[in-house]
């Protein structure tokens, strides 16, 4: 049980977490994967390479030795994490296995600071905080799973269309192998994708933007080539040997970003490969004949990189909603298409009522949200979705 007294310790704690920093996370995963290498079949090792896993995660200790007194300030945050690990089929029992390697490290990194009086209160800090998560994550297990169509851990789907988007992105279209339904998903939320790719040493597990409105028999996501090198390895893999006819295993949708009907006017913001939520969204608003303005915007390098152009065209003719689009690279002569960089300025948008959803590169999205505030949108009509660990803006 989470005392005062160990509340008061851990917030003591917080200079020595930041003064620490990178060394605790650099030496925990170090620590974990020597001693439980099954793991690195869970975890992102192209994250790991990069270092933004290892950034994620030192932001959250500190966020939550910050907040230990008042957890419920970080519930959008507990969610989104929660809703990622659901997609690596995280259990309980991994917990035990973290929670023995970050207790390690501190007491490794710390030497005789680290008294039993502080691993007696880091413990139940930690305990009360997996607690919280294993509670939310067995309750979306159990939901999915009793739900039509749902499954818990992996499921086998067979690649039934593979279709070119554009120069960079190829559209996977997967039907499940066992020919039963498939459970219906919030437009905007993810599939977990696992993979074994040929002369790569773990089962790899990726989360990709589910780019069409939910039909109950199949899923399509679209997944944009990264360049060749650790970072890309499961795209390129996707790309260049999954094709129609193959095997591939799935985890069932998940993701705290999807479309919520305010009924109000809605504004889809998105930037590459971000692109891929707004069209499920896009065409689940055409399905149920949206009664609201739709505004569609979207900015890329040039119009061969232009993911679903005549889809989106087609569906915002058909309905008489505006799109928008800036190439970075090119002078296009087309209508509302611009050149250079996003400016929302040039939009007469509903700035004052409408609810807009952002998705694309992290620097994109922050250049986005700040004009939006800028003319007056409240932050809690702003919804956006970060590939990768997360990040805040």
């Amino acid at each position: 049980m989470l005392e005062q007294k160990h509340i008061t310790i851990i917030k003591s704690l917080i200079p020595l977490l930041e003064q620490t920093g990178a060394a605790l996370t650099d030496h925990f995963y170090n620590r974990m994967f020597k001693h439980n290498p099954e793991l690195k079949h869970v975890f992102n090792m192209s994250h790991q390479a990069s270092g933004t896993q290892k950034a994620a995660l030192f932001e959250a200790i500190a966020a939550y030795a910050k907040n230990i007194e008042s957890v419920e300030i970080l519930q959008s945050a507990v969610e989104r994490i929660a809703q990622k690990h659901t997609s690596f089929n995280v259990q309980p029992e991994m917990y035990d296995i973290v929670g023995h390697h970050l207790t390690e490290t501190l007491r490794e990194l710390t030497g005789e600071l680290f008294t039993a009086e502080v691993e007696e209160a880091w413990t139940c800090a930690y305990q009360f905080l997996a607690s919280i998560f294993i509670k939310r994550e067995g309750d979306l297990y159990q939901q999915r799973v009793s739900t039509k169509g749902g499954w818990q851990g992996t499921r086998q789907f067979t690649v039934k269309a593979k279709i070119n988007e554009s120069e960079l992105v190829t559209s996977f279209v997967f039907e499940p192998a066992d020919g039963q339904p498939v459970i219906d998903f919030n437009v905007g939320q993810y599939l977990g994708v696992e993979v074994n790719p040929v002369d790569h040493p773990y089962t790899e597990i990726r989360q990709y933007s589910l780019s069409d409105k939910p039909n109950g028999k199949t899923y399509r996501i679209s997944v944009k080539r990264e360049a060749q090198g650790v970072p890309g390895v499961v795209s390129n893999y996707l790309h260049d040997q999954l094709n129609v006819g193959d095997s591939i295993n799935l985890h069932a949708p998940a993701g705290d970003f999807f479309f919520t009907d305010k009924q109000t006017p809605i504004v889809l913001i998105s930037a590459g490969v971000g692109v891929t939520p707004m069209q499920a969204m896009l065409a689940k608003l055409a399905e149920d004949e949206y009664q609201h303005d739709v505004y569609y915007l979207h900015a890329c390098q040039n119009k061969a990189q232009h993911s679903f152009k005549q889809a989106t065209l087609s569906l915002t003719e058909k309905h008489n909603w505006q799109t928008h689009t800036w190439y970075q690279e090119e002078v296009n002569s087309e209508a509302q298409t611009y050149q250079g960089k996003m400016n929302i300025a040039d939009i007469a948008l509903p700035f004052g009522n409408a609810n807009f959803y952002l998705c694309g590169p992290v620097g994109f999205m922050q250049f986005a949200k700040t004009q939006l505030l800028e003319h007056g949108v409240a932050n809690e009509r702003i919804h956006y979705e970060v590939f990768g660990p997360h990040a805040h803006f």
